[in-house]
C-alpha cells in the first residue's frame, strides 16, 4: 500500500488564496510540473499534490481560455458529443484552452437544456419522437380554454451515421454550424459530421 503523501493535520482543505496561487505559479515556472506528490512541500505549500495538480491544471495553467463558449466551440461541442458521449477529456483534447470540467459544466448547464428546448434528445442526438405541449390560450370572451398542441416528428430512422471514430488529437477548425429545419409538421436534426481531421 502507497504511503499517504502528506501529513491530513497540516493540509489546508479551503479555497486557495492568491498567495498560495503564486507560489505555485512561481514553483512550476522555475521547475515544471514534476510529481505533484513532492511539488507541495518544494514550493511550500500546505496542501497536498493532488489539490497543488487541479489547481494547476483546471485554472491556474497559462493557456486556459476563460470566458463565455464562442459558437464555433459550442457547435464542436455538440459534434463531438454525438461521436464521443460524455468522454469529457477527449472532448476537451479538441478545444485548446478548455478543460474536461469546464465542458461538462458547460454541457449540462447550457447546451443540455437548449437542445431539449430543440426537441432533440441530448443522450443520442435524434429528434425525440413527439411531444405534447399544453397551452391556455384566451377565447374572445375573457375566458381561458385549455388545448394540446402536439408537434411529431416524422423523421424516425437514425440521422447521425457518424464515420469511423478518430480519437487524433490534432486541431482543426470546426465544420460548418449546425442547425435546425423547420418545417410546418415536422423538425429534423440537421448535422453534417467532419471529424476526420
Amino acid at each position: 500500500m502507497r504511503k499517504p503523501c502528506c501529513d491530513k493535520a497540516s493540509i489546508n482543505k479551503g479555497a486557495w488564496s492568491n498567495q498560495e496561487d503564486q507560489q505555485l505559479i512561481d514553483y512550476i515556472r522555475l521547475h515544471g510540473e514534476g510529481c505533484w506528490r513532492s511539488i507541495p512541500k518544494a514550493a511550500g505549500l500546505h496542501r497536498c499534490g493532488k489539490s497543488c495538480r487541479l489547481r494547476w491544471l483546471n485554472y491556474l495553467r497559462p493557456d486556459i481560455k476563460r470566458g463565455i463558449f464562442a459558437e464555433d466551440e459550442e457547435d464542436l461541442i455538440i459534434k463531438l458529443h454525438a461521436l464521443l458521449g460524455n468522454r469529457w477529456s477527449l472532448i476537451a483534447g479538441r478545444l485548446p484552452g478548455r478543460t474536461d470540467n469546464e465542458i461538462k459544466n458547460y454541457w449540462n448547464s447550457h447546451i443540455r437544456r437548449k437542445l431539449i428546448k430543440m426537441g432533440i434528445d441530448p443522450n443520442n442526438h435524434k429528434p425525440q419522437k413527439s411531444f405534447l405541449h399544453s397551452q391556455a390560450l384566451p377565447i374572445s370572451n375573457g375566458e381561458t380554454q385549455r388545448i394540446s398542441i402536439t408537434k411529431c416528428v416524422q423523421e424516425e430512422t437514425p440521422i447521425i451515421s457518424p464515420p469511423p471514430l478518430n480519437l487524433d488529437l490534432s486541431i482543426a477548425l470546426p465544420s460548418p454550424r449546425v442547425g435546425v429545419v423547420k418545417d410546418k409538421a415536422k423538425t429534423i436534426w440537421d448535422m453534417d459530421l467532419d471529424l476526420n481531421c
